[in-house]
């Protein structure tokens, strides 16, 4: 929210296109549907659901590892072309045996999330006392504390799927994931919700961007809750958005059938707003159609306190 757009005008916008590819798919707009591990506790059907409505609009889900019914189900129930991201919670023989699943399946990528090594203090979650499905059946941080570049190079060595990083915070870990060969750097912060006073991801997106200097496709996620969220991000040299908590509202608004209408929304705004920048395509989209000047009060009714006055 802290940026604003520059607008051009007197141009022809009439046909528009958002569309974009990745892993080798095309998509409808420049979005997939981010990993939710405790997906069951939104929705009936649960990583199911969201695999549908990204099927019937034209996107993909990356269904996270802990979300249920798990991988072979999801793949059974829903024959499009998806994505696997996986919390390592096992040794090295545990790891292989969930990717060459996903490969069995016929997944289109592999995600390996790299930024949970501990469970953040999550206070809002401390405060209420809860603890989602996929909290309390985890284990084995262990394995994940102890996974490292060399399990990137061992993981390479016999998958020929896109590998995607997700969790990376600076522009060191970007190229450290370009000199591993890795496909698609994913910039996120978890949501906030892991190292407390970490940058934003959106902060440090144009650094990792100018690193990654087109080695890599970057997918970003972070606060996407509108069309013209979609839009910085890609102004900002995102080539690709993830959708997490909105996902999560319309789920538990509607099931596979809100996500869908969720979608048809962010396309409109999307569109309606690249159009007022006066483009017609994504890639016509940079970091001179955004300016910092502009002054925002963040409190909002999606800030992490809102009802809280000031002073307390």
């Amino acid at each position: 929210d802290s940026l604003a757009f520059r607008p051009r005008v007197l141009r022809d916008v009439e046909n528009v296109d958002i569309s974009t590819n990745l892993v080798g798919h095309s998509l409808r707009m420049p979005v997939i549907l981010a990993p939710i591990g405790s997906m069951q506790d939104f929705v009936e059907g649960a990583g199911i659901a969201p695999t549908i409505a990204a099927s019937e609009f034209g996107i993909l889900h990356m269904i996270s590892s802990t979300c249920m019914p798990g991988l072979e189900e999801v793949a059974k129930s829903v024959n499009y072309p998806k994505l696997f991201q996986l919390y390592v919670r096992g040794d090295q023989n545990w790891v292989d045996d969930q990717i060459k699943s996903a490969i069995d399946f016929n997944y289109s990528g592999i995600c390996l999330t790299v930024d949970l090594d501990a469970y953040g203090r999550r206070e809002r979650d401390l405060a209420k006392r809860y603890r989602t499905t996929s909290r309390q059946s985890a284990s084995g941080f262990e394995y994940q504390m102890r996974f490292s570049w060399k399990d990137i190079d061992r993981i390479k060595s016999y998958c020929d799927l896109p590998i995607i990083i997700k969790g990376i915070a600076t522009k060191e870990d970007a190229l450290l994931a370009i000199k591993h060969g890795v496909e698609i750097i994913y910039v996120s912060n978890h949501g906030g919700r892991q190292l407390d006073f970490g940058v934003g991801g959106l902060n440090v997106l144009p650094e990792i961007v100018e690193a990654v200097d087109n080695k890599a496709k970057i997918i970003f996620d972070g606060g996407i809750m509108r069309g013209t969220d979609v839009l910085k991000a890609i102004a900002l040299g995102a080539d690709c958005v993830g959708i997490g908590r909105l996902q999560g509202f319309a789920a538990a608004a509607g099931g596979s059938k809100a996500i869908f209408r969720m979608l048809e929304l962010l396309e409109t705004e999307i569109l309606t707003g690249l159009r007022l920048l006066g483009l017609n395509s994504l890639s016509e989209l940079d970091h001179t159609y955004l300016s910092k000047d502009y002054a925002f009060d963040s409190k909002d009714v999606l800030s992490a306190f809102p009802l809280i006055d000031e002073g307390y």
